[in-house]
């Protein structure tokens, strides 16, 4: 049975509790009041939500309005402002009670610390709250929709804990932790990005980095999703978790296709290589042992798959939070493709500007996991008409805001999907161009592989160019 919205105002009105302490609030506001060139300390840690009493949080207010207006305080400015502006009993003894409510300077920083607790805290409750609320008022349609919302207010809550460190970082930090990335790629230890185990793009983009969007767009039967399994199951071999949102194919064509891939081990290897029709039909003693292999390697890699169709950002954003509170190591995401994408339902923007808000909402998702995320999209076919038929920038559908948002843009060019015949006498058959259009970190230009169309697998090539 569902409960009203006045029968929820009753009840939530019955829950007077709420995670705080006074005397810590006390103890801020008077050091701030008595020694006014401490206030730096506290203006990009606190904000009046901070404080939990209502004559505490405007009191702080007016100090931050003096602070912003006049660069300093004073406790004749602070007792001015209040008595003129707020409605405050027994001001006066209000005041001399705070700025006696500490022993030491020092004080300080440790209240501030309680204070940002203390708001994570209600922060969480009032989440908690208002997801038992949206349950009970039967707010949502389904139970994803649930999951979504709850998730969404859940991470704005957990991330509402003020960061106790400078936002203003000494140039000599920087570098130290530059210095260690260079040590520990001189070591071999790491790349400075994902490594993908194509050389010639992981030299190309020095790794896929955290917190980019990269977008990989061609037309279709390119390649595109091709490469990004390829992707996905070179990752996943080193044991580093990717998640693949497939809104266009289902589970299994998905994992059809990364056995496909594997099998070309076997290729060339007589009684044991298996065509992409001998795996539709019936197999042999040998064949069938190969493919188990296969099997038993796949099985191993950590990499989840969502098949539904028409997600929306939101949903895709709740089920990666998901997987990310799961598995902390997380290390990429691919979405393939972006204009199957569903658009949030109350929109009435054009489809231009959806687009550009589901990129952009992406790349938040992206930063916010601290991790690459692939986003696969068409071309338009404007690329068609012309002589020559290489990707730009202005070939991407809706393209004003994808190459606004994007990190890096990744075209694919295939000599013989447009001219087979000629890719054939000159031995381009399957020699595909990767160009990177756009590198905020780095060099534009083309690396090239060779796709093996009926495994729907990229070797590499030894060749690339800078643009």
């Amino acid at each position: 049975m569902s409960i009203t919205a006045s029968t929820w105002d009753t009840k939530e009105n019955g829950v007077p509790f709420a995670p705080a302490d006074l005397d810590a609030e006390r103890r801020v506001l008077g050091i701030l009041i008595k020694y006014p060139d401490k206030i730096d300390l506290a203006v990009d840690k606190l904000q009046p939500q901070h404080f939990h009493h209502r004559t505490h949080r405007m009191i702080y207010q007016v100090i931050l309005e003096l602070y912003h207006t006049r660069g300093r305080i004073s406790y004749t400015q602070v007792y001015g402002k209040l008595r003129k502006e707020q409605d405050i009993d027994e001001l006066e003894e209000v005041l001399v009670a705070i700025t006696e409510s500490f022993a030491s300077q020092a004080e300080l920083e440790p209240g501030i610390e309680v204070l940002v607790s203390k708001n994570a805290q209600r922060q969480i409750l009032q989440a908690a709250r208002e997801i038992e609320k949206m349950i009970l008022l039967e707010q949502e349609d389904s139970v994803e929709a649930y999951q979504a919302r709850a998730q969404e207010l859940i991470f704005a809550a957990t991330n509402a804990v003020t960061s106790l460190d400078d936002d203003a970082k000494d140039l000599l930090h920087v570098l130290n932790k530059c210095y260690m990335n260079l040590l520990e790629r001189r070591e071999g230890k790491e790349s400075y990005g994902l490594s993908v185990r194509y050389p010639s793009i992981d030299s190309f983009t020095t790794g896929f980095k955290n917190k980019d969007l990269i977008i990989l767009a061609a037309r279709p039967s390119m390649g595109k999703t091709a490469l990004a399994l390829n992707f996905a199951s070179n990752v996943g071999k080193r044991d580093i978790p990717v998640l693949i949102f497939s809104l266009e194919m289902d589970d299994e064509q998905i994992g059809d296709r990364l056995v496909l891939s594997e099998l070309f081990r076997f290729k060339g290897q007589g009684a044991q290589e298996v065509t992409s029709f001998d795996y539709a039909t019936r197999m042999s003693d040998a064949q069938f042992a190969a493919t188990q292999s296969v099997f038993n390697d796949l099985y191993k890699l950590p990499i989840q798959i969502v098949d539904r169709r028409g997600l929306t950002v939101a949903e895709m954003r709740a089920k990666a939070r998901k997987v990310k509170a799961e598995q902390p190591d997380l290390g990429l995401i691919i979405v393939d493709y972006l204009q199957l994408i569903k658009p949030p339902p109350e929109s009435r923007k054009n489809w231009a500007l959806v687009v550009g808000d589901i990129v952009r909402e992406l790349r938040d998702l992206a930063g916010e996991l601290d991790l690459p995320l692939v986003l696969l999209s068409q071309l338009n076919r404007g690329v068609e008409s012309r002589d020559d038929k290489r990707p730009m920038m202005s070939d991407l559908r809706d393209s004003g805001n994808i190459e606004e948002f994007a990190d890096v843009i990744m075209f694919l060019y295939r000599e013989d999907y447009y001219y087979p015949e000629r890719a054939a006498e000159e031995g381009l058959v399957g020699e595909t161009e990767i160009i990177f259009a756009k590198q905020r970190k780095g060099p534009t230009g083309k690396v090239k592989l060779r796709f093996q169309k009926e495994y729907t697998r990229f070797v590499e090539e030894a060749s690339w160019e800078v643009g």
